[in-house]
């Protein structure tokens, strides 16, 4: 028999009474309330149990599977980045192959054509057996390079030396150079020729600048045709022949043309008034035409300022040196500083007429990185800081090169180049292959992210070379020059440094060689994807461990529920016999 709704079958009416003859009084009654929620749950069938629970195990598998999916999704279009060394390198000056001519190339400066890009130049300073200067121009990439000639001034002597490059936007080259004059070879005089062809044929050189110009370097803007920037250290006295200064507070000067060098404007004063020995300015210009020049505050170091060290080696000076970065933004009217890092710690004595450079460069953002080496950590170290745009600080340092700590190599003098889709080159000089610290190569490292990483050294010289060989090596100050070349694009770099190793320490010899690396750029969905589908990922698992939760938790017996809904059953049939008695 089947019961009503709340009546069990023992308080149904007795076999053969009329339901309708049951007294009024007596129709059964239930006092007590619905069953809760627990008691319905321990009444459920066992099937509808298993389908709800089962519902919940597939949803829950699902939402983590989608979740995996996310995740690997997340990853699968990543491709690490790959720089690596294309062929093998070779001499720029065609006299790195004539065993007769024994010329110290060094300090090249590296160019690359705007508007004919295949077109590439460097030019070289020259330190012995005689102060010169070369510009070497290539057409192809840089797989051939051949000499131009570079007239010489006329009532000048033939004595042509610290050259500089650069190209303007419209593909017009500029080349500066100083003349000497004199047994103490006194810098007399800077000059300007331009080229329309790529450094082929050089226009008659034109005076720029007057006597005791030193360290002077040339900036282009990228935008606008013939407006060019010279930067300089004027010097009011030195010791020529001892190669020194003799007076402090020499200035960072610097003029702008805007029509090619035809005229220029009147110097203006770059560095501090309070920074009374600073060194080697190095320019460039930003994507908006801002000018920025970065250069070394000397601090109070008399040994290499004043020459105290007499041109012999020994150890550096102790004390600390300033980084510093100077900003015009009125095309050089005027100018404000903004210190990068007041800790630098030197690595080696230098002769001050020609030290070593820093290194500035400015991607398309107006992202700042300068580089430097430095010692702090006990042996040389290439440095990185980074300004971002409209930012107060400067990010850093960040040491580039992946040596260990306290290995005792070195690596310095560093060159950056910034490729047009933003990834940050450095090119540097790397004694890492020799535990005693002498034999050098050259090594390339890239950042995709905007410094706060780089890549593992690539090796770009096919072997390593002495140095030790250059002009000064007699003394105990050998120098490999005051710079590397480096340009970057968006699938390969080029650099160019300093080479000797077709030279000896008697005959100073010193070439130019170049090499290239292959870049392939890190892919993959942008971060805002990423982490997009990440965090989703990461939602979808929590609701899905969530979901499996409750289906375990179904598939576990209540017995306390079940003796609930058992008492509750016994009081009401107790109730209902007690009505029908």
């Amino acid at each position: 028999m089947k019961a009503r709704r709340g009546v069990p079958p023992e308080a149904s009416p007795a076999p053969g009474i009329p339901l309708e003859a049951v007294p009024a009084e007596s129709e059964f009654t239930v006092a007590e309330p619905v069953p809760t929620d627990d008691v319905a749950s321990a009444d459920r069938s066992p099937r509808q149990r298993r389908r709800g629970s089962t519902l919940s195990a597939v949803l829950g598998a699902s939402l983590l599977l989608a979740a995996v999916g996310a995740v690997l999704l997340s990853a699968a279009f990543d491709r690490p980045a790959r720089v690596g060394a294309v062929g093998h390198d070779a001499p720029v000056n065609g006299g790195a192959s004539i065993a007769s001519d024994i010329s110290a190339h060094n300090s090249p400066t590296l160019v690359r054509d705007p508007v004919r890009p295949s077109n590439l130049v460097v030019s070289t300073r020259i330190d012995t057996p005689f102060y010169s200067c070369s510009l070497h121009v290539s057409s192809d990439d840089g797989a051939t390079w051949r000499q131009t000639a570079i007239p010489a001034p006329k009532g000048e002597e033939a004595k042509c030396w610290a050259p500089d490059v650069a190209f303007s936007a419209d593909g017009t080259l500029y080349l500066i150079f100083v003349t000497l004059k004199g047994s103490g070879n006194r810098p007399h005089a800077v000059w300007l020729s331009t080229s329309k062809d790529d450094g082929r044929t050089l226009s008659a050189p034109r005076k720029v600048l007057g006597p005791l110009a030193f360290q002077v370097r040339v900036a282009a803007d990228p935008v606008k045709p013939g407006r060019l920037y010279l930067t300089w250290l004027e010097a009011e006295g030195g010791d020529l022949a001892n190669l020194k200064f003799t007076n402090t507070g020499n200035p960072i000067e610097a003029a702008r043309s805007d029509n090619g060098g035809a005229s220029w404007t009147q110097p203006v004063r770059v560095s501090s008034p309070a920074r009374q020995r600073v060194v080697t300015p190095s320019p460039v210009v930003g994507p908006k035409g801002e000018l920025y020049v970065l250069y070394v505050d000397l601090g109070q170091d008399t040994l290499d300022y004043e020459g105290e060290h007499n041109g012999q080696g020994g150890p550096p000076y102790p004390g600390p040196y300033s980084l510093v970065l100077a900003r015009s933004r009125d095309g050089g009217a005027t100018w404000d500083e903004s210190p990068v890092d007041d800790r630098l710690v030197p690595i080696s004595r230098f002769v001050v007429f020609f030290p070593p450079s820093p290194s500035v460069a400015v991607d398309r953002a107006g992202r700042i990185y300068a580089a430097f080496h430095d010692s702090r950590f006990g042996d040389a170290d290439v440095m990185l800081w980074t300004l971002e745009p409209r930012a107060a600080r400067w990010q850093g340092p960040m040491r580039v090169n992946d040596t260990k700590l306290h290995d005792g190599t070195s690596q310095y003098l560093p060159k950056l180049a910034v490729a047009p889709d933003g990834r940050l080159d450095v090119l540097y000089y790397d004694r890492r292959s020799d535990p005693a610290n002498i034999m050098t190569r050259v090594s390339l490292q890239s950042s995709f992210n905007h410094g706060q990483s780089f890549t593992h050294a690539v090796t770009l010289s096919s072997r390593s070379f002495d140095s030790r060989i250059g002009f000064g090596a007699k003394e105990g100050l050998p120098d490999l020059g005051s710079r590397l070349g480096l340009i970057s694009e968006n699938r390969f770099a080029l650099g160019a440094w300093t080479d000797t190793r077709a030279g000896t320490q008697a005959t100073q010899k010193q070439d130019i060689a170049d090499a290239a690396v292959a870049v392939r750029a890190p892919s993959g969905l942008s971060d805002a994807a990423r982490y997009a589908l990440r965090y989703g990922a990461l939602l979808l698992g929590l609701v899905g461990l969530s979901l499996l939760g409750l289906w375990a938790a179904a598939l576990r017996p209540n017995p306390g529920a079940r003796a609930r809904g058992a008492s509750r059953r016994t009081r009401r049939l107790g109730h209902a016999r007690d009505q029908d008695r």
